[in-house]
């Protein structure tokens, strides 16, 4: 494993599993390895610390901390089950509170499931938000939904970035009008680093996310196959939600407001806050 892929956020993206109800769910054994260790013993140690400050916070832990077993292959065809934990959200942040703070693993595990619990926190309670949490909390949902997009995509048949990128293209000139992601980023007056979705009000990020969500299920349920078939998808959705808005007598996207702060600016102040 690379530095990269050890140091990165997306390592604990990559073991998280989501189960029949849509509830998200990471392997203990598979969190060990991402963290550093090396021996079960020790990381069950602490899980059993991570499960006393479960108790003490009036949580079940039960709930955070599921037994499961699993089963491996031995010499000669044998098998054994061994000791594994299903862990929701809560549970990976106190592993990562109660592990060893000099691993660089941990220290990345730490602010990662803190914010993500946080953006949680923030769905379950949307209505009582201020406007910085309800775009925070919409970006972290567009990040998950953009990686099932994109799966969604590459298996009708996009496949290079070029693809993707002209893919993304068409579900922005559907919902903007004509205008694509230059042009849109040119509106808003962005600079060349600078990423549209980080500078979106809620009401703009609930359109795409709205757009993102509705293309993913209708690229799988009518199993569209072909890049050209998928980009006219994303088109047709964009121009549905955008023929939405203008039902309803909404601001048309391309005429909302582009807010000062960008949502990295935010999450670095959420950030400091929780530290």
């Amino acid at each position: 494993m690379t530095d990269i892929i050890k140091y990165n956020e997306q390592a604990f993206e990559n073991i998280k599993h989501v189960n029949e109800y849509g509830q998200e769910f990471w392997l203990a054994r598979e969190l060990m390895t991402v963290l550093e260790y090396k021996q079960w013993r020790r990381f069950e140690a602490i899980i059993e610390k991570a499960k006393v400050s479960c108790l003490s916070s009036n949580n079940t832990v039960s709930e955070h901390f599921a037994n499961v077993g699993k089963m491996i292959k031995l010499a000669k065809g044998a098998v054994r089950e061994i000791e594994d934990f299903q862990l929701s959200r809560y549970a990976c942040y106190l592993i990562a509170m109660n592990g060893d703070p000099r691993k660089k693993a941990i220290a990345l595990a730490q602010t990662y499931f803190a914010v993500k619990t946080r953006q949680q926190e923030l769905m379950e309670n949307y209505d009582n938000l201020t406007e910085e949490q309800r775009r925070l909390a919409i970006r972290g949902e567009m990040i998950t939904h953009n990686k099932s997009l994109a799966e969604a995509a590459q298996n009708a048949g996009v496949c290079t970035p070029k693809d993707y990128a002209i893919f993304q293209n068409k579900g922005y000139q559907g919902l903007y009008g004509g205008l694509g992601a230059k042009e849109i980023h040119a509106r808003k007056g962005l600079k060349k680093s600078q990423k549209i979705l980080d500078y979106m009000g809620s009401t703009e990020l609930a359109a795409n996310l709205f757009r993102a969500t509705q293309t993913d299920e209708k690229l799988r349920r009518e199993n569209i196959q072909g890049k050209y078939a998928a980009y006219d998808t994303h088109f047709e959705v964009g121009k549905k939600v955008r023929q939405t808005i203008k039902e309803l007598g909404g601001t048309m996207p391309e005429d909302l407001p582009t807010p000062q702060k960008s949502v990295k600016q935010i999450e670095r102040e959420h950030q400091k806050k929780l530290k």
